[in-house]
């Protein structure tokens, strides 16, 4: 079923069912079938790899029922913190298929992690030394150091890793970096893994190509200097960037593993385990927004729609808007394409600062008072970076199933309710200020 065409029928099942509408005005959807078939697309990129872990990067969408659901595809998982790490055992990821990487872990993280098989990729040398100090004996945990190639950035500098001031990794161009490298393989028998990740949205796959084939001649390069056949696997990280054009994947994984090889017709060969780290390119055009318009004014001789989708849920599209677009469509109250007359409009959020606005004179058919705009792409990185500014609720994010002509929705993450927002924001301590430090004098 084309893209649009699951928008449409989501839309009706979800303002029939009341899971859209004036009591929910803005919700996030997930294609469950769509999640599949891009998960399968990467598995038959790879498939002539031997030995592949393909890791889902939790950050992209840290919803427990979409890991549960990629895990039940074959995906392992990709944590960067503890809470990540909390929300793919409860997904049910082995602890094996689980890969820790973050630049700042705490001794109580690499511990976690070495008791519980937990790979992880040391950011630093002086993690290595804290590794050290606290692995086990039997550890089954695997363990690489993350170096970063310094290939240079893309063209949207915070998604670059690779660049020479990158926090990431050890710095390989620095004076001196490589042959302490090198030496620390040497003094660690058990430093089996090499990481490197270049970078993700906006960094084309010739500059990512470049920076793996750099990581494989590290690889050599050490496995020469030892005497030994140490590294037994590269974890490539992610980044395949991902078209917010239209509903075509470009580039796919196929594109991604041909540029890979490429460069370097030995890095995919078999001699190394493979490690992947996807995030955005799996989730994001399965996945968008749906947010009710409240009101439409003139303001200037533009006309703005107020809807309830704005950097609370969009906070990248709202302040980064060349770098991170979305793609707008109107439909009317029932879901149904609008098909008003064609005019440019503002499409802005509820939150009570002037940049709140998803997308400035953009061409849309003419919207009214209680119709629905949907953000389309959104299935990443939308659903887990909300903004708590003027505390508005978090939205209820819903599965889609298309199946036998029909469309079901299942619940993914439950709206949250007001009550729970003052909650969260302290109200079992409401006078703390006032009578929670005691008499004075009172230690």
């Amino acid at each position: 079923m084309p893209h649009q065409e699951k928008v449409r029928a989501a839309l009706g099942r979800a303002t029939r069912e009341g899971v859209l509408g004036q009591d929910h005005p803005v919700v996030g959807f997930i294609d469950v079938q769509g999640v599949r078939d891009s998960v399968t697309a990467l598995h038959e990129a790879f498939a002539h790899v031997p030995a592949v872990l393909h890791a889902f990067a939790v950050k992209a969408c840290p919803l427990v029922p979409v890991l549960r659901l990629l895990a039940d595809a074959g995906m392992g998982c990709e944590v960067a913190s503890p809470g990540e790490t909390r929300l793919a055992l409860a997904a049910g990821f082995a602890p094996e298929h689980i890969v820790l990487d973050s630049p700042a872990k705490t001794r109580a993280e690499i511990r976690e992690a070495l008791t519980l098989g937990i790979a992880l990729n040391a950011d630093n040398l002086a993690e290595l030394d804290r590794i050290d100090a606290l692995r086990p004996d039997g550890s089954r945990s695997v363990i690489g150091l993350r170096v970063n190639p310094q290939v240079g950035g893309g063209t949207i500098a915070a998604m670059s890793t690779a660049t020479p001031h990158s926090k990431f990794g050890v710095a390989l161009d620095d004076p001196g970096a490589r042959a302490r490298v090198r030496e620390a393989f040497r003094q660690r028998p058990w430093l089996t893994r090499l990481h490197a990740h270049v970078g993700s949205q906006g960094c084309p796959l010739p500059l990512i190509a470049k920076g793996l084939a750099a990581l494989h001649r590290l690889a050599e390069e050490i496995d020469e200097y030892v005497g030994r056949r140490q590294i037994t696997s590269l974890d490539l990280g992610g980044g395949l960037p991902v078209n917010f054009s239209d509903d075509s994947v470009t580039p796919t994984y196929h594109d991604y593993v041909q540029a890979l090889t490429d460069t370097e017709p030995a890095l995919l060969d078999g001699r190394y385990e493979v490690v992947t780290e996807f995030g955005r390119s799996l989730l994001a055009k399965n996945g968008f927004t749906a947010a009710v318009v409240e009101y439409v004014k003139e303001s200037g001789g533009r006309r703005i729609a107020l809807t309830h989708a704005g950097a609370q849920v969009a906070v990248r599209t709202v302040f980064m808007p060349d770098a991170w677009p979305v793609r707008i469509t109107a439909h009317g109250p029932d879901g149904l394409p609008k098909t008003t007359r064609v005019v440019p409009q503002d499409v802005a959020g509820p939150l009570c600062f002037a940049g709140d606005v998803v997308a400035h004179e953009r061409l849309l058919p003419e919207l009214s008072e209680g119709d629905l705009v949907v953000l389309h792409d959104t299935g990443a990185y939308y659903f887990s970076a909300p903004w708590a500014y003027n505390s508005l609720p978090r939205p209820g994010v819903y599965g889609v199933l298309h199946r036998d002509g029909d469309v079901l929705l299942a619940p993914i993450r439950t709206p949250q309710t007001v009550a729970e927002l003052v909650e969260e924001s302290g109200a079992t301590h409401t006078v703390a200020l006032l009578t929670g430090f005691g008499s004075p004098g009172s230690s």
